[in-house]
């Protein structure tokens, strides 16, 4: 292991602490509030607030397991509907983003899990304001074998994008200016050119657009 991928899976930890930082401080949070409750209702409450706060940190935990673990318990292969019910959780606990889906194969090898679970994560949040996720997917033999393609669009008011983001999956983004907000994209960015394929992104003010071609390993 490298220096730079030492520091990549450094700032992937700080991402992943970073986002499990609320659900769990939440938690922390309601139990302290349910030992000092003595009002039934407001228990009954506060042991809602709990279920809901276990269940997003769940799902957070989910999700990172598959977009930046091993992804173990899996073979080569990730059924599609692991990433779709990964996301279909996340989006859920928004509550302002609708997903739309298009698959047209039944399983995608790791690494082009890996890509479109992140993709989807950078969606996610540049609709800061809601909007819909369209999500595409499939592997199909190409002039040079299979390769599986990806597309995601984030659509609503406003989309907020860092550019950042952006050199980071163009691979653009010079390494010393690496951080955890741009780590899953490099890290993707990375896998891409590893096995001979790459990313697309274009953005507008109510669009942001990003695609991959992953030739089979």
């Amino acid at each position: 292991m490298t220096i730079a991928s030492l520091e990549l899976a450094s700032l992937l930890c700080s991402r992943l602490c970073h986002d499990m930082l609320s659900p769990v401080g939440a938690l922390s949070n309601g139990l302290e509030l349910l030992a000092e409750e003595k009002d039934p209702d407001m228990r009954q409450r506060c042991f809602e607030l709990l279920e809901q706060s276990a269940k997003t940190s769940a799902d957070k935990l989910r999700f990172f397991r598959l977009a930046f673990g091993a992804g173990g318990g899996f073979g080569e292969s990730i059924p599609l509907n692991e990433p779709r019910a990964v996301i279909d959780a996340l989006v859920g606990n928004n509550g302002r983003i609708a997903v739309n889906w298009a698959l047209a194969s039944d399983s995608m090898p790791k690494s082009a899990i890996k890509v479109l679970l992140n993709l989807a994560l950078i969606g996610i949040e540049a609709l800061v304001r809601g909007g819909t996720l369209d999500i595409a997917a499939e592997t199909r033999q190409t002039d040079h074998g299979l390769a599986s393609e990806i597309v995601v669009r984030a659509s609503g008011a406003r989309i907020a994008f860092d550019p950042a983001v952006g050199h980071a999956l163009d691979g653009t983004l010079p390494t010393d200016a690496l951080s955890s907000k741009t780590a899953p994209a490099y890290m993707i960015q990375q896998l891409a050119a590893d096995l001979g394929g790459g990313l697309q992104i274009h953005v507008s003010t109510d669009t942001l657009v990003m695609g991959a071609v992953l030739p089979a390993a």
